[in-house]
């Protein structure tokens, strides 16, 4: 009963049974004058609720375990496995957002206590050869009601077999052993991120611009006095300099916006060499998976990973990647040696050298300088409020319905910031729940990421249990104001998320172990990618990106220039998804590797224009590796789909009610229930993806001719 549960990148997903108690308290809209607990669950009003939580999850599971036993007809069976995994995951995936976002540590203390409980308990579920046997029972008497329910039946026995259930006792015991394994490895690497984000100290202040200050923290240090004047200002004997701590948000704006090219490169060799105790961690977790792997009687953890998706091995994602990276590579060396051409102008020397710590801050300044850009202009038009209400407008124009805020009861919310709202369609009602938590704070998640809460799944004939899902983002108020303003970046972040959570709230499938983002891997980001192309449509924008301060609507040259600069290094950016992509493969592959920065060297080599800064260890921080192990790929899948989607769907009038029911009912509303090839060829036909080598790869020349990726020969 082992599922992969998808969320948005970091994208978070756990290899999990997939089950909830009967009640449900945001099935119906709740009356908001009645206390609750976190989520609307009544058992989460204090933190150790978590511990009830997890005891009536157990106790719950238990009956059903037992009415199973007793062998009822397959489709009482399946009903029932739905239900054990719904139980389940409303306890895994609450914990899950409450450890990564609530501020009250006791909270989280309980989150981790009841992440760790629940956790032993699937291991007593996804060894529970009773279930196995009722399973495939189920499966081979066939004498099930729906298409869904024998592919329900299917995929859960596929999902045992992927925990060892059908191995000896002592290799089963192996794979429960390597597994907790895995999970403690995951943990300590994601800890170790947040413990040790690096540091760079800079003397004087001077060195970095006023617009990096807010994100600094200002130090200082004696200096000797030169003279008795200078004795006499106490002032004059200290030094203000700042410093950077290089965490990846704020590493990326100083290496974007610091002209010294010393700060530069001090910022982008700490920061992509923290923090070195995930060294050892990650060789640790490669070796753990390899044998897990080998155990269940497969060369690699990619080959088992790998298996149940559209590619369906990794031959064909490294020949998938090698077409990619065929494609790119001249563009990209056209682009690197734009760059350098720049630096030389800029610096006045014909024959400087480019570093990988001037990329950024090069291209950058090449962007604005071609197109007259200016971020802080930009921003005033993406206020969050306006941004918020350009996803409304958004989900009206193309499904009919409407987002509406409503009041969270009290002690449903984990933070005063938080916004909860239904989506409700005239006709259908309310169709799921949406909370949005986006602003960054202490010891919040770092990254942005869609959380499922509850997955919708039919209870009766009369009766859908509906989808509760939050969008978690770091967004920052500007300087001036208590609103943030959003640059182009993290409005298309925004975007991204939101359609992990239409996938969510939209999907209308029987068995939650199907609903929304339950998809295989290498399907599971396409509508999040599809969704960015909105964030960057004029006709889109118009609708809501105005003015903070004259509410003037986004002026159509302003969004060209946008667009221009976006294409402008779009290969580049490419090329490195490629790269992360085959380091991925690389690490999880067949053969033992030596040490990771070595791999790192030889592919950057093979598969970018740029050099390796010898001594830094990028992949340190690179927790892909943790949720997607030999799966990243499926982001580049991703983009050649919404590639093709768009242009064959959307993009002749992306707001059009027509193209919203197109992809709400060919696609979204399916969720995992149909297989993703006839998903995709249902939606805009032949030509989106080709067989290769038994597998499946996505159809690249949509991608290919948006970029004017054009071979060279």
């Amino acid at each position: 009963m082992l599922s992969f549960l998808r969320r948005s990148a970091p994208k978070l997903r756990l290899k999990l049974a997939t089950i909830l108690c009967n009640s449900d308290p945001l099935t119906t809209r709740r009356r908001h004058s009645t206390t609750t607990g976190l989520y609307g669950f009544d058992h989460l009003k204090s933190p150790k609720g978590f511990q009830r939580f997890v005891d009536d999850a157990i106790e719950r599971s238990g009956e059903l375990v037992e009415y199973i036993s007793g062998m009822p007809a397959s489709a009482e069976i399946i009903r029932a496995m739905d239900e054990i995994s719904n139980t389940v995951c409303c306890v895994v995936d609450s914990a899950e957002l409450c450890r990564h976002t609530h501020p009250d540590r006791e909270f989280v203390e309980e989150a981790n206590k009841a992440s760790m409980r629940i956790n032993d308990y699937l291991h007593y579920l996804n060894t529970n050869h009773t279930l196995f046997d009722a399973v495939r029972k189920a499966e081979q008497e066939g004498h099930l009601l729906t298409n869904e329910a024998q592919r329900a039946a299917h995929y859960l026995r596929v999902d045992f077999e992927r925990g060892g259930i059908h191995l000896p006792a002592e290799k089963l015991d192996r794979v429960n052993q390597l597994n907790i394994q895995i999970s403690q490895l995951c943990r300590e690497f994601n800890e170790n991120i947040i413990i040790d984000p690096g540091t760079v100290d800079i003397f004087p202040a001077s060195r970095l611009p006023q617009t990096l200050h807010h994100l600094l923290k200002p130090i200082y240090r004696s200096r000797p006095a030169i003279s008795r004047e200078s004795l006499a200002n106490r002032g004059a004997m200290k030094e203000k300099g700042f410093c950077i701590p290089t965490d990846p948000h704020t590493l990326s704006s100083v290496l974007q916006w610091a002209s010294d090219d010393e700060v530069r490169k001090l910022a982008y060799i700490k920061g992509n060499s923290v923090p070195q105790a995930n060294l050892g961690v990650l060789d640790k977790l490669i070796a753990t998976r390899h044998e897990l792997a080998q155990v269940m009687g497969y060369r690699s953890y990619a080959e088992f990973n790998v298996k149940p998706n559209m590619s369906s091995s990794p031959e064909v994602v490294m020949s998938f990647l090698r077409e990619m990276s065929k494609m790119v590579r001249p563009s990209t060396d056209e682009e690197l040696n734009k760059i350098k051409e720049f630096k030389r102008e800029k610096c006045g020397q014909k024959d400087v050298d480019l570093e990988p710590w001037d990329e950024a801050y090069y291209t950058a300044m090449m962007k604005s300088s071609a197109y007259d850009l200016d971020s802080s202009v930009v921003a005033s038009y993406f206020p969050l409020p306006q941004c918020i209400e350009g996803l409304k407008v958004l989900v009206e124009s193309l499904f009919g319905a409407k987002f509406h805020s409503i009041p969270l009861a009290p002690g449903e919310s984990w933070h005063p910031d938080v916004l909860k709202m239904s989506l409700h369609h005239p006709e259908e009602g309310d169709l799921g729940y949406l909370y949005l938590d986006l602003y960054a704070r202490n010891n919040k998640y770092p990254g942005c990421a869609h959380f499922a809460i509850k997955g919708g799944r039919r209870v009766s004939d009369t009766e859908y249990q509906l989808p509760v899902v939050a969008l978690v983002c770091n967004f920052s108020s500007s300087r001036n104001s208590s609103t943030a303003r959003l640059n182009h970046s993290e409005l298309e972040t925004l975007f991204h998320e939101f359609g992990h959570a239409l996938h969510s709230l939209l999907s209308r499938t029987d068995y939650q172990h199907f609903s929304g983002t339950r998809v295989v891997l290498d399907l599971a980001e396409t509508p999040s990618n599809l969704f960015e192309y909105y964030s960057w449509d004029y006709r889109v924008l118009k609708t809501f990106a105005k003015h903070y301060s004259t509410g003037e609507i986004i002026p159509e040259k302003l969004v060209a220039s946008m667009q221009g600069a976006r294409k402008m290094f779009a290969a580049t950016d490419l090329q490195r998804q490629i790269f992360y992509a085959a380091m991925d493969q690389t690490f999880f592959g067949e053969q033992p590797i030596p040490p990771t920065s070595s791999v790192v060297e030889d592919l950057k080599r093979e598969y970018t224009s740029w050099k390796h800064v010898e001594g830094t260890n990028w992949q340190a921080r690179f927790n892909h590796l943790l949720n997607y192990g030999a799966g990243y790929y499926s982001y580049l899948y991703a983009k050649c789909f919404a590639a093709t989607i768009w242009q064959k769907l959307c993009q002749e009038d992306p707001l059009s009610l027509t193209t919203g029911t197109a992809l709400r009912t060919k696609f979204l509303q399916h969720g995992g229930a149909k297989e993703p090839d006839d998903l995709l060829n249902g939606l805009v036909g032949d030509g989106i993806l080709r067989e290769c080598n038994g597998g499946l790869i996505p159809d690249i020349n949509c991608l290919s001719n948006e970029m004017k990726l054009v071979e060279k020969s």
